[in-house]
């Protein structure tokens, strides 16, 4: 053995071949701080052997490398961006090191290289890529550009076109893709990958392979005349300005990047890279993605702990009601594997079920994402029904007939007679609340609420409601089985509007207050689009979710908080409501929704809406109408966390953005309150404290501002 180390080892075997393994003590591979010493280390126990003549690399682990340890970045990101610099040049030389081992290379890929890891493999002169495995370069979703030379190495291997567009959509691409644009050398099956790896150094070695011609263009300038470098980069940046917009500075600095390096050689390119790493680690966009990725493997970390802690496996569900949403529930279970009965009262009910997953399923299709038979099987794993015997020996039960709570009861107490004691049932609601549906059940301990958003199958959220009554054993089951659907799972506590939609109506307050004041629906929704980020502005969403809906939910939120959320007089919402204008269910709402001469769907401001808002048209600044709407908002998620409806901080950020399209840039509500920083937040809201208890803060909100303390690392339950 050359060298052994924690999380990596190098050891010679025949032929002056030396192996250079990773295999870290956990159950991947990646790069930390421990590594990348070890990783100097065994370089220079590399350079000191005189018995090496070519280097292989390969990972012991299922995966090559999965890239950088991000748990690491958030700390150490708190550097400024001076000492920032320094670091990334240290990180990216010992990368550097490994390049300028006077010795041929070879790196075999199996399972991920991505990120750090696929830098690793771009270092060697050669590299053979298993074909099962992936790679990439998937920083820009952190808010970053790779900092270990992927920006100087990949476009001298692949072309500059072809290396800002992998890098600039963080994609992972599979062997024959990277074979196609030389990013890999050979494609093998898995089993002959480490023999294909050593045949290859032995070639090198042997002088059958020019690997120091191999290696060279790396230490070059991009070899691009100046009307193509011009060419090219203008038309990356054209194309990135449409795509990332300015919210997401990370893929627009990656391709100045790779432009102002392109005329220099590999170590004043990496001096580039290097500094625009620090730059971009300094964002808030950084802070926020990278918050997002960690609160994702939270979310993730629990339903994997749920799987295991569940007591009983969901091999065959069923959904009662087969509307837009059951069929969409149907469709979700039976894509992901798990066999489902659709039941309702009428035929013509199951056809539509029916004909939305018939419809998702053609979409995907005709794109080219999923072959007929594939269509035919999922399927063929819904079965429609009429009758409660179909459901006799079904594990879970999905109730998502209207939302309303005295026909909800006779469904739930009906099909509880029908199904096995052991049997799970569920209610999909969006408001009404679990333990008065749970008195309509005889085993309580066997009911929770389990909300999908519409559309199903595009929203990753299913919140998992716990009644007062409900075991542990459900609760895991049922997040199992949302996880085994492929959502994102969060358990939230039982009150009015549970989580999402309870944190949802005050921000709803706060637009239609200022509408009453005479703002401008259009001027809101552009505001909270174009500025903030949503991917629909209040008025736009409240259309989309149906003003019938949403006022009828709004009574319920009244109900259940009477100081807070007290209906509005003369709501905006219910006036368009009663005046039959219901959103895009019936094409009328505050826009008018068409389609043009071609066939595309139009949206333009309604008149008719206009005339029943105030005349008098007041102009608000674009930071008064974010503070209007956001406050309220930011406050609930706040109460959220305090009562215990929400866990932790990461789940409350997660929830909005996969349940609502929070911005990701912003990171979720928590994340943005602290970017913000408490105290200016604090002095924000208390500005609009004078209009109504939504935008007062809570005694907790102003402790922790006090006391410096983070929501991500302090638990503030006070119930």
């Amino acid at each position: 053995m050359i060298f052994q180390g924690k999380s990596l080892s190098v050891q010679l075997l025949e032929d002056g071949i030396v192996e250079f393994q990773f295999d870290a003590q956990g159950s991947v591979n990646k790069f930390d701080q421990v590594t990348i010493e070890e990783y100097a280390a065994a370089v220079k126990a590399i350079n000191e052997c005189s018995d090496a003549k070519g280097v292989i690399v390969t990972s012991a682990k299922p995966a090559f490398i999965v890239g950088a340890d991000i748990t690491e970045f958030l700390g150490m990101f708190q550097k400024s961006e001076a000492e920032l610099i320094p670091w990334a040049k240290q990180a990216s030389g010992v990368f550097d090191s490994f390049e300028d081992i006077q010795l041929p290379t070879v790196a075999a890929i199996n399972g991920m290289a991505l990120g750090g890891g696929f830098e690793m493999t771009l270092v060697c002169d050669y590299r053979v890529m298993a074909d099962s495995a992936v790679v990439g370069l998937p920083e820009v979703k952190l808010g970053l550009i790779p900092g270990f030379g992927g920006t100087v190495r990949l476009p001298r291997l692949i072309g500059a076109d072809n290396a800002v567009e992998w890098m600039s959509t963080g994609k992972s691409f599979k062997a024959p893709q990277a074979l196609a644009v030389g990013a890999v050398d050979a494609v093998v099956a898995g089993e002959n990958l480490k023999a294909a790896a050593i045949s290859m150094v032995k070639q090198a070695i042997d002088g059958k392979l020019d690997w120091q011609a191999k290696r060279q263009p790396k230490f070059e300038p991009l070899k691009l005349s100046p009307t193509e470098t011009i060419m090219t980069f203008n038309t990356c940046k054209g194309m990135i300005a449409a795509k990332a917009g300015k919210h997401y500075p990370a893929p627009m600095l990656m391709v100045k990047t790779v432009e102002a390096a392109a005329s220099l050689g590999r170590d004043e390119a990496m001096a580039i890279e290097n500094a625009n790493f620090a730059k971009l680690a300094k964002t808030d966009a950084a802070t926020a993605q990278i918050g997002l990725f960690m609160a994702d493997q939270v979310i993730k970390g629990k339903a994997k702990k749920a799987g295991k802690a569940a007591t009983k496996a969901v091999n065959k569900a069923a959904v009662l009601g087969a509307g837009i949403m059951g069929g969409g529930i149907a469709y979700q279970s039976a894509y992901k594997g798990t066999p489902i009965i659709m039941k309702d009262i009428n035929d013509p009910a199951l056809d539509l079920g029916l004909t939305t997953a018939a419809g998702i399923l053609t979409k995907q299709v005709e794109r080219g994402r999923m072959k007929p038979a594939k269509m035919a099987g999922v399927l063929n794993n819904i079965t429609p029904s009429l009758s409660y015997d179909s459901v006799k020996d079904v594990d879970i039960v999905v109730e998502a007939v209207v939302e309303n709570p005295k026909v909800k009861g006779m469904v739930l107490a009906e099909v509880e007679g029908h199904v096995s004691d052991d049997a799970i049932v569920t209610s999909n609601t969006s408001t009404i609340s679990i333990d008065l549906l749970a008195q309509s059940v005889k085993r309580p301990e066997n009911f929770c609420g389990m909300h999908f958003f519409n559309p199903v199958h595009k929203m990753p959220l299913v919140e998992v409601i716990r009644g007062k009554d409900t075991s542990e054993e459900t609760v895991a089951t049922v997040v199992a089985y949302a996880a085994k659907m492929g959502k994102s799972p969060i358990v939230v506590n039982d009150c009015p509007g549970f989580y999402v939609n309870r944190v949802l109506f005050p921000y709803f307050a706060g637009f239609s207050q200022l509408l009453l004041e005479g703002a401008d629906f259009t001027a809101v929704d552009k505001v909270m689009e174009k500025q903030f980020g949503w991917p629909m502005g209040p008025a736009y969403l409240l259309d989309v979710v149906g003003l019938d809906t949403a006022d009828h939910a709004s009574s319920v939120m009244s109900d259940g908080f009477p100081t807070r959320m007290t209906k509005i007089d003369d709501d905006p919402v219910t006036l368009l409501y009663k005046e039959g204008r219901f959103g895009q269910k019936n094409g009328q709402g505050f826009y008018d929704y068409g389609k043009d001469k071609r066939g595309k769907p139009t949206k333009v401001p309604a008149e008719a809406a206009y005339k029943l808002l105030p005349s008098e048209k007041k102009d608000f600044t674009s930071e008064e109408i974010i503070a209007r709407v956001m406050i309220p908002m930011v406050n609930e998620v706040v109460r959220c966390l305090e009562e215990g409806v929400v866990d932790t901080a990461a789940e409350a950020d997660m929830g909005l953005i996969y349940g609502l399209g929070f911005p990701p840039f912003r990171g979720g509500p928590i994340r943005y309150l602290e970017t913000l920083g408490l105290a200016n937040f604090i002095e924000l809201a208390d500005k609009y404290a004078h209009l109504g208890e939504v935008y007062q803060v809570t005694d907790g909100l102003r402790e922790m501002a006090a006391s410096g303390k983070s929501y991500f690392t302090t638990d503030v339950k006070t119930a």
